[in-house]
């Protein structure tokens, strides 16, 4: 197994505090695992911009099974359905109105939602809202074949309960992504994505690249100083991207 875990990057030091290999060093060493403890670097989204990589990496290793661990859940936090095969969103309760200041980014992409911690109070009023909101949430492969309704499953981590319950519910949305003939599919729509970012990467840098023979601060200037417009500009530096 390979795990993946992100943690941010505070935009004000740029460094971050990689806390998962604290939570998981009862494991590292255990036989088959490898962890990669990852920043986002600024990223948004919720992974960083070389997780896709290191998963291949990892892919390309042997590793049977690879979990990847986003940020933390937020509206825009939606990349991890472009590289994930299963997106599985875990919700904690006691976390205030957190359903609700979800749901426009994450209610759409969860294959199966989890509600850890849930010995606690509140869990069933967690569980309410997702059924609520379920209704409001399009999925793309609801137009094709049989319509897939996420499971929510209920786990307490700390004890191991409803972890069973959790991988038959995975292997479950498997089977189904098999039936429905979605996993060449899935994969195309992925890798579409990954071409587009991995264009856009390769683009950017021949810009910074530009740039640094170009005077920076001096054009920042000029825009500061409305001696010349920002979109003028960028189409100048692209443009003697494209003669390069």
């Amino acid at each position: 197994m390979g795990i993946i875990a992100v943690d941010p990057t505070s935009p004000y030091t740029g460094g971050a505090i990689l806390g998962d290999r604290i939570r998981m060093q009862d494991h590292f060493s255990d036989p088959g695992i490898y962890i990669r403890s990852m920043a986002t670097r600024g990223s948004l989204g919720g992974l960083a911009r070389t997780t896709a990589d290191v998963a291949t990496v990892m892919d390309a290793s042997g590793r049977d099974l690879i979990m990847i661990e986003t940020v933390g859940v937020g509206q825009d936090e939606v990349d991890i359905v472009r590289l994930a095969d299963v997106t599985v969103v875990i919700l904690v309760p006691g976390m205030g109105d957190d359903v609700q200041s979800i749901k426009a980014g994450i209610m759409e992409i969860a294959d199966i939602f989890v509600i850890n911690k849930s010995d606690r109070d509140g869990a069933e009023r967690v569980e309410r809202e997702i059924r609520a909101l379920q209704s409001l949430a399009i999925r793309s492969d609801h137009f094709r074949g049989d319509r897939w309704t996420p499971p929510i499953v209920k786990t307490v981590a700390s004890d191991g309960t409803g972890i069973s319950e959790l991988a038959a519910a995975i292997a479950e949305y498997e089977a189904y992504l098999q039936k429905e003939n979605l996993v060449m599919q899935h994969n195309i729509e992925n890798w579409q994505e990954r071409l587009i970012e991995m264009l856009r990467d390769a683009l950017l840098e021949k810009a910074r690249e530009q740039m640094e023979h170009d005077n920076v601060a001096g054009y920042a200037a000029e825009v500061a100083e409305h001696k010349r417009d920002p979109y003028t500009l960028v189409e100048e530096i692209v443009g003697r991207i494209g003669k390069g």
